[in-house]
């Protein structure tokens, strides 16, 4: 099944967002085709890592509607990872009958420097970056956008006493092994709004009223941390985690993509021919599956948005083939009988049939041919 529905009505508007109760109320009506075992397992195939499976079912059964945390820092360029991952993952949550609260963390790319501090430039960046979604098919029904200035501004009496106890629970050095949640390690030198940043992320799981944080791996931490603060305050309900996979880089040895080499991942608006060359050169060694980024993007992109994997090659080479699931395509791979070179094509074809509905919308779309376009030029002033 595709995950991305029929893309809806494109707005650009800042506070766009198709949640509503009686939307909610039709998810939790359309939960009856469910059962509690298929919810479980399509929010516990999102993540890498759950903290903990039995209270995540235990949530499922009391509670029809669940509130899943996602946050974003509007900070430049979106790779594909954050625009179509995402979209996989937030469709599933809605499938699984959860309401999603997408934080777009405006005032933390502020505090963490992103776009030179500027917090226009930031906020337009998070306006690119929903409408990229929206024409991804990012299916809306069960999903709000939150701006995180606009929010804390509104109910500030309830949001910093919570930051400010969560900053009293814990020493300096505990929060400094969280920096890794803003991109910096705890051997950078860091400003005191750095430094902070943990505290209000955390502060953000409660003042949301989460039940379950969706973000990366590389976010663990602070998760692990409104875990903590729980059992400071004696609170039972302990928010669940569910962090997905971190995609790698294209190169050799490339753990994570990085927005700053352009060559390590596909973004959002590459062309057919960009996606084309950064396949063709990505590093993808004949039988060896472990650290292979190619097949990396076929299990985490291809195969959850199409079902399938196909292969188009010579009959000489063993002729046109459609893989029906990972294990299916890593038997052949590992044995030699798929070759790189029947990959890479492949993979190359099926992002770009991914990508087109986003790159026509930005063509298409006067308001968001301008937006793409004031981002552009945001990125080489910075």
């Amino acid at each position: 099944m595709d995950p991305s529905p029929p893309a809806p009505e494109i707005s650009t508007e800042s506070s766009a967002s198709s949640s509503s109760s009686s939307a909610v109320d039709d998810l939790a009506k359309g939960l009856a085709a469910m059962s509690l075992q298929d919810r479980f397992a399509l929010l516990r195939g999102i993540a890498e890592e759950c903290i903990q499976e039995d209270e995540l079912m235990n949530l499922l059964e009391k509670k029809p509607v669940p509130i899943c945390y996602d946050g974003f820092e509007p900070s430049g360029r979106m790779h594909i990872a954050q625009g179509i991952v995402k979209t996989i993952n937030v469709n599933k949550m809605v499938k699984a009958g959860c309401k999603v609260k997408i934080w777009i963390a405006d005032w933390f790319a502020q505090l963490n420097n992103k776009m030179g501090g500027d917090l226009k430039k930031i906020q337009t960046v998070g306006r690119y970056m929903i409408e990229i979604w929206k024409a991804a098919g990012m299916n809306l029904d069960g999903v709000e956008f939150l701006w995180s200035s606009e929010e804390i501004n509104k109910r500030a009496n309830e949001y910093w006493p919570l930051v400010m106890d969560i900053a009293r629970k814990n020493n300096v050095k505990r929060i400094m092994r969280c920096c890794q949640i803003m991109g910096r390690s705890d051997s950078e030198e860091l400003t005191a709004a750095q430094i902070f940043y943990p505290c209000m992320q955390c502060a953000d799981i409660f003042f949301l009223k989460a039940d379950i944080c969706q973000l990366g791996m590389d976010q663990r931490k602070v998760n692990v941390l409104a875990r903590e603060y729980c059992t400071d305050i004696k609170r039972k309900n302990k928010p669940i985690i569910l962090s997905h996979h971190m995609l790698p880089g294209f190169k050799e040895g490339q753990e994570k993509m990085s927005k700053s080499d352009p060559t390590s991942a596909i973004f959002m608006e590459d062309d057919e021919a960009a996606v084309n060359l950064k396949i063709k050169q990505a590093f993808c060694p004949p039988s060896i599956v472990e650290g292979n980024p190619c097949l990396e993007y076929i299990k985490y992109i291809v195969f959850p948005w199409f079902e399938t994997f196909e292969v188009v090659r010579k009959e000489a080479n063993g002729g046109n083939k459609t893989f029906a699931n990972m294990d299916e395509l890593i038997a052949d791979y590992e044995s030699g009988a798929l070759h790189p070179a029947d990959v890479k094509p492949a993979l190359a074809k099926a992002i770009n049939q991914i990508l087109q509905p986003i790159r026509d919308h930005f063509n298409n779309n006067s308001e968001a041919k301008v937006l793409l376009n004031t981002v552009k030029k945001y990125r080489v002033t910075n």
